[in-house]
């Protein structure tokens, strides 16, 4: 049998000055707003209603943080009556996850009805305005789990960097961290492919410098340019390619102890690569994979010799962004309690090894890997 692969963005995507007149192709229709309570009474919202004359509107603005299964039934419920021609969704990463996740229900009541997405992201983490990825969370079951789908992806990906200025230092880490982790685990993922390294690699070329300057000053634009489209790149780069372990873990720790998802990513990144290159155990297989590490220190600008030499240097890098912005080392520095922890790793592990993302890593984990790795992450 032929093995094929191909690479098929969705999105058209928009950026420069001015680009809130985009909006303008929209006028007359019925307009329906994904969007969360900060962004609804600060300003952003404002902006985009400003460029919406003639249509009607409808906001749907209780988006919150890893959108439970409730709030997308809202939502839901909300725009099944208003039939919007569009859903914008204005946000983060839990909004515009929220605006799929509420858009798919809507789409499957009315079949009939074409509905076009606009995402606008106001964050430079997650991806996705461009991504067939959608995190939702299921609070009562403590879990939060991905869904994918290419009916997922945005028709229309809006990046003003304007939107992402005023983005605490705290917020501009975490989401930076998580474009870093997409990038990374797209290199080596199992469906990475030429087209999808040329995306992912990029991304990594524009974070490593620009993540540092955004977080100092919030104000350099250039900066922000380079992240909320290094964010875009990295999100290209994994609907294509995959994502992996770490982000499994990251969402089985995520769903049972609700902590920052770009943070618990930032944490666990030097440990899924050591094991993803064989540091250890040297395992069959990792050869590769540490080589394709090693080419991103390269990207990145760490010019050492050798795989191993380079996949150490990663790591380095790695840690040592995280020690620039505050990131502990372990999850016990981020505040969990350890020993509770450590009896909740046989299940983290377990759904982990179920996560969609799981099947995208370069090396099989077993139950006992991810839980050695979740040991290690523990601190």
């Amino acid at each position: 049998m032929t093995r094929y692969q191909s690479f098929s963005p969705r999105t058209e995507i928009v950026f420069g000055e001015g680009l809130l007149d985009r909006l303008h192709a929209y006028r007359g229709q019925r307009i329906g707003i994904v969007t969360d309570e900060f962004m609804a009474r600060s300003g952003p919202l404002e902006r985009v209603l400003a460029h919406l004359e003639g249509c009607t509107v409808e906001i749907f603005a209780e988006a919150i943080a890893e959108p439970p299964l409730s709030t997308v039934a809202s939502g839901a419920r909300l725009f099944i009556r208003f039939r919007p021609d569009v859903v914008l969704a204005l946000g983060g990463g839990s909004p515009i996850d929220a605006a799929k996740a509420i858009l798919a229900v809507v789409r499957n009541a009315d079949p009939g009805h074409p509905i076009r997405l606009v995402a606008i992201p106001t964050t430079s983490g997650t991806g996705s305005e461009v991504t067939a990825f959608a995190v939702i969370s299921d609070p009562d079951n403590d879990r939060k789990f991905p869904l994918i789908s290419a009916d997922l992806v945005p028709d229309v990906a809006i990046l003003d960097p304007e939107f992402v200025r005023t983005a605490p230092p705290k917020v501009t880490a975490d989401t930076g961290m998580d474009v870093i982790t997409h990038a990374i685990e797209a290199v080596v993922a199992r469906g990475a492919s030429h087209f999808s390294d040329a995306f992912a690699e990029k991304a990594l070329e524009l974070a490593f410098p620009a993540l540092p300057r955004a977080y100092d000053n919030g104000n350099d634009l250039a900066a922000r340019d380079a992240m909320h489209q290094a964010s875009c790149l990295a999100g290209m780069a994994f609907t294509e390619a995959g994502l992996g372990i770490n982000h499994g873990l990251a969402h089985a720790i995520g769903g049972q102890l609700h902590l920052v998802h770009g943070r618990i990513n930032a944490v666990l990144l030097p440990h899924v690569i050591a094991w993803n290159a064989g540091l250890e155990d040297d395992a069959p297989g990792c050869r590769e994979t540490a080589g394709r590490y090693a080419r991103i220190a390269q990207r990145v600008g760490l010019d050492v010799p050798g795989t191993r030499a380079g996949v150490i240097a990663l790591i380095r890098a790695i840690e040592a962004l995280n020690q620039r912005f505050g990131i502990p080392s372990s999850l016990r520095g981020l505040g969990v309690a350890i020993e509770e922890y450590r009896r909740a790793i046989p299940d983290l592990a377990a759904a982990a090894f179920t996560d969609a993302c799981t099947a995208g890593n370069p090396r099989r984990p077993g139950l006992a890997d991810l839980a050695r790795i979740l040991d290690r992450a523990g601190g």
